[in-house]
């Protein structure tokens, strides 16, 4: 009786040692980052120009502050001509062909928003990484999210950059915004299938980065509705909207956040000064 209460004891001890699953410690500078020489050689420009500008870098420095429980790599690479970017099994891929593409659309001067043509390309790059870095966070923390992933993605992204000093602020924001809303006129054409898509449609990404932006700051974003580019309707509820996405950030992330070291993060420059007229890609990278 006494060896068969042992044995039993012992199984339990076993068992019980088996369930408990091992947890890494989470640390500060888990971002590793490459970038792949493309095969084509119409994306050797993009290439070396992003590299030579140590954009990477910058950004694993600015993320440098999240404690994650594990590496998390951050990739520049070519597509096969698809100008995308996407995570996966704790990988980043930000494509060439995306910043080609964005470099395409630059537009010659600035808008009549006052966005300058550099900001067109260095704010949907900043949103494009900073997207792809919140599904990282929502699968390495495994967050709730109630709702459509990309949507909050889109939000956490927008949220991070906010928390810039106000000029950083406002040139991404616009520069993104421009961003979707020339997508947007690009694809009047089309097929009712790309309602069906897990992003929402360009329009929709531009209007909701516009109200969450003046949901954060009611002076700095308050041009966007006065000038008609934010339907007033949609401004009364920014605020309530910007505080909602503040609130699921702070009670989700910021505990596994080093608050020293991204207070010091934040109040440093990140985005180099526009330049005048349409950059050549030869002469500037984000």
């Amino acid at each position: 009786m006494i060896k068969i209460a042992s044995f039993i004891c012992a199984c339990m001890f076993v068992v019980g040692t088996l369930a408990v699953p091992v947890v890494a410690a989470e640390m500060t500078d888990q971002v590793r980052v490459s970038y792949l020489p493309p095969k084509d050689p119409d994306l050797q420009a993009v290439y070396r120009q992003l590299k030579d500008r140590r954009v990477l870098e910058r950004l694993k420095e600015l993320l440098s502050p999240v404690r994650l429980p594990k590496v998390l790599t951050i990739k520049l690479a070519g597509c096969e001509g698809e100008d995308d970017a996407f995570y996966g099994d704790d990988e980043i891929i930000i494509c060439y062909e995306y910043v080609d593409e964005l470099w395409y659309n630059m537009p010659k001067k600035t808008t009549p928003a006052g966005v300058p043509p550099f900001d067109t390309v260095v704010g949907p790059f900043v949103d494009t990484c900073l997207h792809e870095f919140a599904h990282a966070l929502i699968d390495m923390f495994r967050l709730p999210v109630l709702g459509r992933q990309e949507d909050a993605a889109d939000q956490m992204a927008a949220y991070i950059y906010l928390q810039l000093g106000p000029e950083e602020s406002r040139r991404l924001v616009m520069g993104t915004a421009y961003a979707y809303l020339s997508e947007a006129k690009r694809e009047r054409s089309t097929s009712w299938k790309k309602f069906a898509d897990q992003h929402g449609t360009p329009a929709q990404r531009a209007f909701n980065l516009m109200c969450i932006a003046y949901g954060a700051d009611t002076n700095l974003f308050g041009d966007l509705v006065s000038k008609g580019y934010l339907p007033k309707e949609r401004a009364e509820s920014c605020e309530e909207e910007y505080e909602q996405i503040q609130d699921a950030f702070e009670t989700l992330i910021r505990p596994n956040v080093d608050q020293a070291l991204a207070e010091k993060m934040m109040n440093r420059t990140w985005l180099r000064k526009a330049p005048k007229g349409r950059p050549s890609l030869e002469g500037s990278a984000p």
